[in-house]
């Protein structure tokens, strides 16, 4: 197999509160046709909010989600947690990248913010880069 540089996800939007899974190792299809992504590694994702609201926003890495592919949020599973202003733009990169096998997942939540919102209304869009194999 070999291993692809590509953005793994089309922009994702997640409208108001809510905790959606947005890619599975193994069942997700990668953007641009690259293929159904196997073993993948998360270089970085970019969130922005386009809500007229403060959201609160927080990725997870949910380990073999099996038989449930949808998402959802366990507090021991997230990795990042921040209040993302309204036309603000917010950046994760890890030192090393982070490895999903198999029905692995990452899941992102829209709560509201301790001030300047409620979540309501939110829409933040996503951007997920990395390597695969397929």
């Amino acid at each position: 197999m070999a291993l692809k540089k590509t953005q793994l996800l089309d922009i994702t939007s997640v409208t108001g509160i809510a905790t959606v899974g947005i890619f599975t190792a193994g069942v997700t299809p990668t953007a641009g046709g690259v293929g159904i992504a196997s073993t993948t590694f998360i270089k970085n994702v970019i969130m922005h909010n386009t809500g007229l609201g403060t959201a609160r926003v927080s990725l997870y890495l949910n380990p073999n989600t099996t038989p449930v592919i949808t998402g959802y949020g366990i507090t021991a599973h997230r990795f990042l947690r921040l209040d993302v202003a309204p036309n603000e733009t917010a950046f994760f990169e890890s030192t090393y990248p982070l490895v999903l096998t198999h029905n692995d997942s990452l899941s992102v939540e829209i709560t509201a913010p301790d001030a300047g919102g409620t979540g309501i209304g939110s829409a933040v869009n996503f951007i997920v880069n990395g390597d695969t194999n397929v």
